[in-house]
């Protein structure tokens, strides 16, 4: 199984942000990135009338859309857990998880000064840092919103390293 780190933080924080600048980072150390995105809404990509959509439809409960060098997965999941979905990323290095605040996972919040001004997490005992361009008084590690070199050299320390 992959290390997991939890993207965390409030509406607007910046998380996917982060995320976008962290992969490049940890991919170019040699690791193998996976991400799952939390949504609290019902979504569906797949389109209505497409022969994917009719499959599903139909009934089926997993339906793969496959091209060469790309694969796509719809399927029920009544979990609705972060554990459900990881057996997806047995092959990556490390699962980020944008989102899962409730997760028993280790978890790096967003923290914008403009929009919140505190760590909405910092009583969590899965809390591992903080990305913030507030200045707060935390225990943990706390990183610049562009300090994403220090922020992969600390994931790769703390979590791949070990693997």
């Amino acid at each position: 199984m992959p290390q997991v780190i939890c993207i965390v933080g409030r509406s607007q924080s910046g998380k996917t942000t982060l995320i976008e600048k962290l992969i490049p980072v940890l991919k170019n150390k040699g690791y193998r990135i996976g991400t799952i995105k939390h949504s609290h809404h019902i979504f569906d990509f797949d389109k209505s009338g497409k022969d994917s959509w009719r499959h599903k439809d139909a009934g089926a409960e997993a339906v793969i859309i496959a091209s060469p060098g790309k694969i796509a997965m719809v399927k029920n999941d009544h979990q609705g857990t972060l554990e459900s979905l990881l057996d997806y990323f047995d092959d990556q290095d490390l699962v980020i998880a944008e989102g899962y605040k409730g997760a028993r996972k280790p978890k790096i919040e967003v923290v914008r000064a403009a929009r919140h001004g505190d760590a909405l997490l910092k009583e969590d005992g899965h809390l591992v840092a903080v990305v913030t361009d507030a200045d707060l008084e935390i225990e943990q590690p706390v990183f610049g919103l562009e300090d994403i070199d220090n922020l992969a050299d600390f994931i790769e320390e703390k979590y791949l390293k070990s693997n």
